[in-house]
């Protein structure tokens, strides 16, 4: 129960600021998809399966917030399985030693997101991405994301652990204490100082990220 009254909350707040302010900066490519950051801080704390319950519930919020102009069902069906893949990287005894595992999970989910999303597109006669290009919308979409994730995932993997009450959260030497190499570590590093598609979804230009 604790765990979806904060999911609920921070998903309706990244899918308002991604249909509300992302989607409307027009930048080249892709747009920054906060709301898929928040589905993996999530998942990297909860686990697999919680990940895959966040991920179809943020991804269907989305399909159906207004402007949508695709089959409901399709980006939830995206962030089931990012959600469900993120969440195999959580880390067994509740630490993060580096920034380097989110890094590389923020990046494989974003690219992954793009193709997923693309590809169930294709099959149901969505060929927007073909005329945007892959090649730029993976490139952009992996470079925003990952821009945008020092300022979302830490700060995500913190709530969810303090409102799970984690003994570890107290620890200064693990998860996010103040060891050096850790997110929230004395030596300020790429996530340490705050704690990053043009998908060619619902998200962007009325749609998704185009």
């Amino acid at each position: 129960m604790k765990r979806a009254l904060l999911s609920a909350p921070l998903i309706m707040i990244a899918l308002v600021v991604q249909v509300s302010v992302l989607a409307r900066l027009h930048l080249p490519g892709a747009v920054p998809d906060l709301l898929l950051l928040v589905v993996l801080g999530l998942a990297l704390s909860y686990g697999h399966v919680a990940g895959a319950l966040i991920g179809f519930a943020a991804g269907l919020l989305a399909d159906l917030a207004p402007p949508a102009d695709h089959a409901a069902g399709r980006y939830a069906l995206v962030l089931c399985v990012i959600g469900y893949l993120a969440g195999l990287a959580k880390p067994e005894n509740g630490r993060l030693r580096s920034a380097a595992g989110p890094m590389l999970v923020v990046v494989a989910a974003s690219i992954g997101t793009t193709v997923l999303y693309s590809a169930v597109g294709a099959i149901v006669g969505d060929t927007a991405a073909q005329h945007v290009g892959i090649g730029k919308l993976l490139f952009t979409a992996a470079l925003y994301d990952l821009l945008l994730a020092p300022f979302t995932v830490p700060w995500v993997m913190a709530l969810a652990r303090r409102v799970d009450n984690d003994p570890l959260s107290d620890d200064p030497a693990g998860g996010y204490g103040t060891g050096p190499g850790r997110l929230g570590g004395s030596r300020p590093g790429l996530f340490g100082k705050v704690g990053a598609i043009a998908r060619t979804g619902p998200l962007a230009k009325g749609g998704r990220r185009l």
